[in-house]
This record gives structure tokens, C-alpha cells and sequence, in this order.
């Protein structure tokens, strides 16, 4: 364990990995953006949703963070099943 006078290391997320995490983290946006204009239809916020937390979640795996494989696993399931239902 990390003692509190110890300096703290970032991790740099470089290559692939990095523009995953900046494209998902635009299809989340956009995904908010449709849900705030009641004129979209719910399905486009819930395709970028579904994309965008795809998308997360594959990097989370790459950062072996398990709190965002678990929120992103989660959220994953449910919206795919809002988007089954959605489309039939």
C-alpha cells in the first residue's frame, strides 16, 4: 500500500486504446445530446448509448479497471435490452 507522502503515477493511455476512449466518450455525448431534444427519436439515444458504452467497455477491459467493467457491463445489457424492445 501507497503511503500518503508517495508520489502518485498516471496512466498514459496511448494508441488505439486512446481514440476508443475519445470516440466513446463523443457517442455518450451525442447520446445525452438526443435525449435532451424531445423532436429525436429514442432510438438514436439509445444506439449511441449502446455504442458509446460499448465502447468504454472495451477499454475498461484494456485498463483492467474492474468498477468501470462492472458499470459498463451493466449498463452494456441494459440498454441492448431497451434496444430489443425498442426495435421489436
Amino acid at each position: 500500500m501507497k503511503k500518503l507522502n508517495e508520489e502518485m503515477v498516471l496512466i498514459k493511455t496511448l494508441g488505439l486504446v486512446w481514440y476508443v476512449k475519445w470516440a466513446a466518450t463523443i457517442l455518450v455525448l451525442i447520446a445525452v445530446a438526443c435525449r435532451s431534444v424531445e423532436e429525436i427519436p429514442r432510438i438514436y439515444d439509445v444506439m449511441f448509448s449502446v455504442c458509446g458504452t460499448c465502447a468504454w467497455l472495451w477499454v475498461s477491459l484494456q485498463w483492467k479497471d474492474r468498477a468501470l467493467i462492472v458499470l459498463n457491463s451493466v449498463m452494456a445489457f441494459m440498454l441492448t435490452l431497451s434496444l430489443l424492445r425498442h426495435l421489436m
